[in-house]
């Protein structure tokens, strides 16, 4: 049995507490970390089963056509350096391909899926809305660079995030976004605020945390 919306929230809340609290007591961070890539599936399942959205094939080209992209940039930009900086990727994202974590096309769709429902759920249309979610999974980028580094996610060469770094994550996200508005995608979803907002405090805890006791 499903549990009603009020309560897959908490459950949610709870889950990326415990998480939290995990990567930051010494003895449990190397599992937890581990556990990343699993945690990403199971937040990507969760959306998933609450879906409410209009046409489910139109989001389904959509979802593929991102999480591809995503992918392919991502791999151009572990091998040039030439679109996010100089940068590898380290184990806390699983397993790899072509030095790129296989998740992380999932990464790209989840936060356009999240952000994009955001701005559908308080009814912002158009071209703000697309510049509003990418500004949103801009601001979740600054926060997640400050502890990426700590969780084995990726790391920057001399241990620096270049400005370019947020340029193209703001330019892919609206890249992004145009492509769910262009398919008409409705992201109607009761939980994905819920998650969005519970892993954006869940990099703030971690990076407030690391700042204060590194």
């Amino acid at each position: 049995m499903i549990p009603g919306i009020p309560a897959m929230k908490k459950l949610i809340v709870i889950f990326y507490l415990t998480g939290a609290a995990g990567i930051i007591l010494p003895y449990t961070r190397p599992l937890f970390i581990q556990l990343i890539p699993a945690s990403l599936i199971l937040a990507f399942l969760v959306l998933s089963l609450f879906h409410t959205g209009g046409r489910l094939s139109r989001l389904v080209i959509a979802s593929l056509i991102v999480f591809f992209l995503g992918y392919i940039i991502e791999v151009a930009g572990v091998k040039t350096g030439l679109i996010f900086g100089e940068y590898r990727y380290g184990d806390g994202l699983g397993a790899k391909f072509f030095g790129t974590p296989l998740i992380i096309g999932i990464n790209w769709l989840m936060l356009v899926y999240m952000t994009s429902a955001v701005t559908e759920k308080y009814n912002i249309r158009g071209l703000l809305a697309i510049i509003s979610a990418s500004l949103i999974m801009l601001l979740y980028d600054l926060i997640l660079e400050q502890v990426a580094p700590a969780m084995d996610m990726w790391h920057w060469e001399d241990d620096i995030v270049p400005l370019q770094n947020y340029a193209a994550w703001f330019l892919l996200a609206v890249g992004f976004h145009a492509i769910f508005k262009a398919f008409k995608v409705r992201t109607l979803n009761p939980l994905a605020e819920t998650i969005l907002i519970s892993q954006i405090c869940f990099f703030l805890v971690l990076s407030l945390y690391l700042n204060l006791f590194k």
